[in-house]
């Protein structure tokens, strides 16, 4: 958290916003499959934003010690940003490009879909940028530990734990929710339906 955050609204209120982003990101995501066969422009829309968000607004404080440490190098004091910081936004932008363009496999249909097509390619973008990510959150906790320790008593782990705790189980119950609607009425879900496929094979039979 950049200094002049600290002890603002947006300080006292960042990790609570965070953890019901992530339960937004989960309903979305459980959400969009249902519109898919029918609008499959929308689904991919509200998959998308239900990533895009969330990673928005947890790099708030990321984006604004960048612009203000931008060209200044280890002179910016405590906003300093480790090299980790900038591998880690780039892959997060090579995961939204490659889940948003489908390249390479739109530009050689048939030649990736085994290797090297763009799902597998932005789940390593993703794993690597999260990889980067916890690098420097290390090295954030390295260089600023003992800063913020006379700005800010420490949350303890009993916070840490009921904020994880809460988050984890909201977004089982949404998970679970999709779930068991899925069972009281698979048609509310046309994936489960095969309606075209059927259509088509009948159309072939005939």
């Amino acid at each position: 958290m950049p200094a002049s955050w600290l002890h603002g609204r947006l300080h006292q209120l960042f990790v609570p916003t965070a953890a019901l982003n992530s339960l937004l990101c989960t309903g979305l995501s459980c959400y969009s499959r249902f519109p898919e066969l029918e609008s499959p422009g929308l689904s991919k829309m509200l998959r998308t934003g239900a990533f895009a968000y969330p990673f928005l607004f947890d790099n708030l404080p990321l984006f604004y010690r960048l612009g203000l440490c931008w060209g200044r190098g280890h002179s910016c004091g405590q906003e300093a940003l480790s090299t980790s910081h900038g591998y880690h936004l780039l892959c997060a932008l090579l995961t939204g490009f490659l889940f948003a363009s489908h390249l390479p496999e739109r530009l050689a249909p048939g030649r990736f879909d085994y290797i090297g097509h763009s799902h597998q390619l932005f789940h390593i973008c993703a794993v690597l940028g999260t990889h980067f990510q916890l690098e420097a959150v290390l090295a954030d906790m390295e260089s600023r530990q003992a800063w913020l320790a006379t700005q800010e008593p420490p949350l303890g782990l009993t916070g840490t734990a009921a904020t994880l705790g809460l988050a984890v189980a909201g977004n089982l119950l949404i998970i679970a929710a999709f779930t068991a609607s899925l069972f009281r009425a698979p048609s509310t879900c046309p994936l489960l339906q095969g309606g075209p496929l059927e259509g088509d094979s009948n159309a072939k039979q005939q």
